[in-house]
């Protein structure tokens, strides 16, 4: 039986900089200009039946606009009325009739299913087709679908992936479980029993969900709801300000939903990355990011993420890298010719990685840092795009609404400055800008390249011109 073999990624430790200071906030103006659509973008809306926080990463966070990897500042989206649309710099065509030979002909001779239980972050084959890279936090597998199987294909296909038994979020203060009920459940179908470190609860007399909770709670004052066929649990906590890694020990039947607030007191630990003063003074004490010191926002509560080949013939996992907290941010083609790289959290840093299917001993090469990035994007609440130029000049991510955010790598200082704490000359900064579209419409596409960036909403797309000295 063959095994995988167990991999690790080699940090190259010239691109890190351990003496990053952080961003200093640019009111420098980029050109910003707005194309209006003349057909609104085709979008997948989920049905009633697709609430899950799964559902909500595979079509809620799409990215609807696509670069030409061949042809830096093209760009592709695809509107409602059928049409593939492409935009380049200032230029926008229609393609109606794209051509099509009629000479060749193709037919499927193998067919396999790769199957897992979560969306997979980054999926890319092997540029000489021998190979399939996933980052997921939930394994994958292929599952082989030959002659025999073939009368059977519609229900493997149709087989539904189990979901969470409950969804729960907390705050400092309480924590809400939200339990989907079945069909046809009335209160008095329900019982609920609040104990100081315990939780029962019992449905049309099948015990549903018991176990010991993670910490002590105000049973007295916990309460339960029904509402719209679903049971709604509110538990007061002993221990205020305490965060829970899991609501009942030992449970894995339940997914953790973030709740806003402790997103925005985390955000408020890590605003030393930025700074809102054009000219900061030099004497105010922040000191340098540490590697080392790490904060609420490194704890993951889902399972930890892995990088995995799988071979093109056998479809046998030849690689294994466990991701751990290096939490996956994005994907960018550096090299049209090589497969797209993909951008991790390492610590305080975002570090982009670039596979080499043709090294088998050195499979994903480091070949970037981006400084403080891992703490800044974990301070946006509302993020929804991250994205860099393939040079690695800049990285840049998104919010949901109109706000733009731009991080550029250190460049060389043309005054003489000191860090008077240190008494040492300060060489480089590192530059922060912020760009705001004029619209209200959600983004449903972000795309940088080394020049711009591509902004896409239901109506518009946006291009900001990044080098401005160009």
């Amino acid at each position: 039986m063959e095994v995988a073999a167990n991999c690790s990624l080699r940090v190259k430790r010239p691109l890190l900089d351990p003496r990053f200071e952080g961003y200093k906030l640019s009111l420098e103006p980029l050109p910003c200009y707005q194309l209006e659509l003349d057909a609104a973008v085709a979008e997948v809306k989920l049905r009633d039946d697709q609430y899950t926080l799964e559902h909500m990463h595979a079509f809620g966070m799409y990215n609807y606009l696509h670069c030409d990897s061949w042809f830096q500042d093209s760009v592709y989206y695809i509107d409602n009325l059928g049409r593939i649309m492409n935009l380049t710099v200032m230029l926008v065509q229609e393609m109606p009739n794209i051509p099509i030979s009629r000479s060749n002909k193709y037919e499927i001779i193998k067919r396999d299913i790769l199957r897992g239980k979560s969306v997979p972050h980054y999926a890319a084959i092997e540029s000489d087709g021998n190979g399939l890279m996933v980052v997921s936090y939930k394994s994958f597998t292929f599952v082989q679908v030959d002659q025999d199987l073939e009368e059977n294909k519609d229900e493997i296909m149709s087989e539904k992936i189990k979901e969470p038994l409950y969804y729960w979020q907390q705050t400092e203060d309480d924590l809400t479980v939200t339990i989907r009920l079945p069909q046809d459940s009335n209160k008095e179908d329900v019982q609920v029993q609040f104990l100081p470190d315990r939780i029962n609860i019992v449905v049309k007399g099948q015990r549903l969900l018991e176990g010991n909770l993670y910490s002590s709670i105000d049973h007295e004052s916990s309460t339960w709801t029904m509402k719209d066929n679903s049971l709604e649990i509110s538990l007061i906590k002993k221990s205020e300000g305490l965060t829970w890694p899991e609501l009942i020990v030992g449970d894995k039947q339940g997914e953790l939903i973030r709740d806003s607030a402790q997103c925005a007191a985390i955000a408020e630990r890590l605003m030393h990355l930025t700074s809102e003063e054009l000219n900061p003074n030099p004497d105010k004490e922040k000191p340098p990011c540490n590697a080392q010191e790490l904060e609420e926002c490194d704890i993951f509560f889902e399972e930890s993420s892995s990088l995995c080949r799988f071979d093109g013939i056998t479809l046998k996992t030849t690689h294994v890298v466990n991701l751990g907290s290096n939490q996956y941010l994005f994907s960018v083609i550096v090299d049209p010719k090589e497969m797209p790289c993909f951008c991790l959290r390492h610590d305080v840093d975002a570090l982009l990685w670039q596979p080499h299917s043709s090294k088998q001993g050195d499979m994903w090469e480091h070949i970037a840092t981006f400084n403080a990035l891992g703490y800044v994007q974990a301070s946006k609440r509302d993020k929804k795009f991250f994205a860099c130029a393939p040079n690695y000049s800049y990285a840049a991510l998104c919010e949901c609404l109109r706000r733009v955010f731009i991080y550029r790598q250190p460049t060389p200082m043309s005054t003489v400055l000191y860090n008077r704490k240190e008494g040492r000359q300060i060489g480089q900064v590192a530059k922060q800008q912020v760009a705001s579209i004029e619209t209200n419409d959600p983004i449903l596409g972000f795309q940088a390249t080394n020049e711009r960036l591509f902004v896409l909403t239901t109506k518009n797309l946006f291009l900001i011109k990044v080098n401005t000295e160009n």
